[in-house]
């Protein structure tokens, strides 16, 4: 199948790459210059684990090639959408520029070819764009389909060949038909509704996995203070069978990223706009803006004050195996450490260029353990699997009384060491001291 990849950062590198190994015919379309050229390259627009391998494969196979122009889609069976929604730093989404990128497409579009959207949009997307294509392909008789975005940064390839199932919601028959065509190779289990529905599932995925993360971040809180331990109630919530082994109820670090927030602001949104009062999903952004705080209110706690004191900050992406900053939590810590006078010493496996706003403010360190040179404190903010194979008792010359900040518990064995005060979301408080 003719296939063209709309919107190539990472959701459309990765539907290109994997299209292409599963044998259809790829185009991938982007408007900016650098990111066309790099993947016709092979060069992915950010770090995925085997995605440059993938690209390779495909263009070595000419299945695969890139273009900035819209008419390179002038032949296709099937326009997936894949832009990047950007999101500004309110959890407000650009969703006008990804329809701009659409509309500049249907036009070159054949009759009777089907849009597939996957780009992270509000409900009534996909309606909208219908209304587009009526206005500008008269009689071109497009097919409208929405199959929500699923993918995991570090996990993306596996995640996309292997799905659990694959949610489509389809507006006729033929785009049905087309769309079943494009996936069959996957072999993946196909959940078939409505487009509408389709595109309500990914806000309520998401926005559930949201409410999952404050709410076990909040009893977290709880837990410190009355000296519970919070990964011992989360083993009594999995082990309820009316709530499940896989239940997204594991206290840690707030959720980051635009993602999760982009769809709760998308709900509340919807709330408004129809009188609708979602107290719920309105407390959501509000409780995870306050956990974002956890690290430096335990450093103060532990610490004093910070000023003038060394950190050492492992991990700077947003999640292992990516190098992007982009709406990192560990980046917006390190920002509000710098505002209170602290000194950073950082590490991060993938990251060899820090943001430039920190020049001169933050030392970039070759190894983990030269971070920890003269440190007060160690975050563990990024759960590089690298740092949990770090014994401590290998380090020399660790401070004393080192405070140990690992929200997650990434690294059991920091607890135990002597002279270490360690500190995970939902420990006690008089564990750590």
């Amino acid at each position: 199948m003719k296939i063209c990849v709309l919107g190539l950062w990472h959701l459309g590198s990765v539907t290109a790459a994997c299209m292409a190994a599963a044998g259809h015919d790829v185009t991938g379309i982007d408007p900016d210059e650098l990111t066309v050229r790099q993947l016709g390259q092979g060069k992915a627009p950010l770090f995925e684990p085997g995605l440059e391998d993938l690209l390779a494969q495909g263009l070595a196979a000419g299945r695969l090639r890139f273009s900035t122009q819209a008419n390179a889609a002038q032949d296709a069976q099937l326009l997936w959408v894949t832009c990047d929604t950007p999101v500004d730093e309110d959890d407000r989404a650009d969703v006008e520029s990804v329809i701009a990128q659409v509309e500049s497409v249907l036009p070159v579009l054949p009759a009777g070819a089907t849009v597939l959207v996957s780009s992270q949009l509000p409900l009534g997307s996909v309606a909208r764009l219908e209304q587009s294509a009526r206005r500008l392909c008269l009689a071109s008789g497009l097919h409208f389909a929405a199959s929500p975005e699923n993918l995991r940064l570090g996990k993306a390839l596996d995640v996309f060949r292997r799905p659990d199932r694959i949610v489509v919601g389809a507006r006729d028959d033929a785009a049905r038909d087309c769309v079943a065509g494009a996936l069959s190779p996957l072999e993946a289990r196909i959940e078939w509704m409505s487009v509408e529905s389709a595109e309500m599932t990914k806000h309520a995925i998401n926005a559930f996995l949201a409410t999952s993360v404050v709410f076990a971040n909040e009893l977290a809180a709880l837990c410190e203070v009355l000296g519970a331990d919070a990964k011992e109630v989360e083993r009594g919530l999995k082990t309820e069978s009316r709530i499940g082994p896989g239940a997204y109820v594991s206290p840690g670090g707030a959720f980051a990223g635009g993602t999760l927030a982009r769809d709760v602001q998308f709900l509340n949104q919807f709330g408004q706009a129809h009188g609708l009062d979602n107290a719920l999903l309105a407390s959501i952004r509000q409780s995870n803006d306050q956990h974002k705080k956890w690290a430096t209110r335990r450093l103060h706690e532990l610490l004093g004050s910070v000023d003038g004191k060394v950190i050492a900050i492992w991990g700077l992406t947003y999640k292992p195996g990516t190098d992007t900053l982009r709406r990192s939590m560990s980046v917006e810590l390190c920002n509000q450490l710098l505002v209170q006078g602290a000194m950073l010493q950082v590490h991060d496996p993938a990251v060899v260029q820090l943001p430039a706003a920190w020049a001169a403010k933050v030392t970039r360190c070759d190894t983990p353990q030269a971070a920890l040179e003269g440190a007060a404190a160690l975050v563990v903010a990024t759960q590089w699997p690298d740092y949990r194979t770090i014994e401590p008792t290998t380090i020399e010359g660790l401070s004393p009384g080192l405070v140990v900040l690992d929200a997650n518990r990434f690294m059991p064995a920091w607890q135990t060491v002597p002279g270490v005060r360690y500190a995970g979301v939902g420990t006690p408080l008089e564990m750590a001291s």
